[in-house]
């Protein structure tokens, strides 16, 4: 028994939207990973570092439970938050590319942002 286009699309979706939800859990660990290394009575850019890395940690854990729990968000909503998500990941991987250590927590930034610019791109 072969699905149904609709049914394939489904699946299709839902895979998407489990790899985002994955890249987003991802990058929240290594977000919040790389805020705990850093002294809080640092210097201001450790301090950068440090906010960006709590502020990201927290965006990305909100928006893998919009995409992971059975809510009623409508579409719109959900590329609001994936939108929002990209951003911040996009700025916190700039801000780690600064900071010497940080490649790692950059790269997971960038490949959650793709993730999110991804699944974006397959709602309609």
């Amino acid at each position: 028994m072969t699905a149904t286009t609709s049914q394939r699309e489904l699946f299709q979706f839902l895979e998407d939207r489990f790899a985002c939800a994955q890249a987003c859990t991802e990058c929240a660990r290594a977000c919040a990973l790389r805020a705990s290394l850093v002294d809080p009575d640092g210097t201001p850019e450790q301090e950068l570092v440090r906010r960006k890395g709590i502020m990201c940690a927290e965006v990305c854990d909100a928006t893998c439970r919009v995409l992971s729990e059975q809510n009623h968000l409508d579409e719109e909503s959900i590329r609001v938050q994936l939108e929002w998500c990209r951003s911040v990941c996009l700025e916190s991987a700039h801000v780690f590319d600064q900071y010497p250590g940080a490649e790692d927590s950059a790269k997971v930034c960038r490949e959650c942002a793709q993730a999110c610019s991804d699944f974006m791109a397959t709602l309609v």
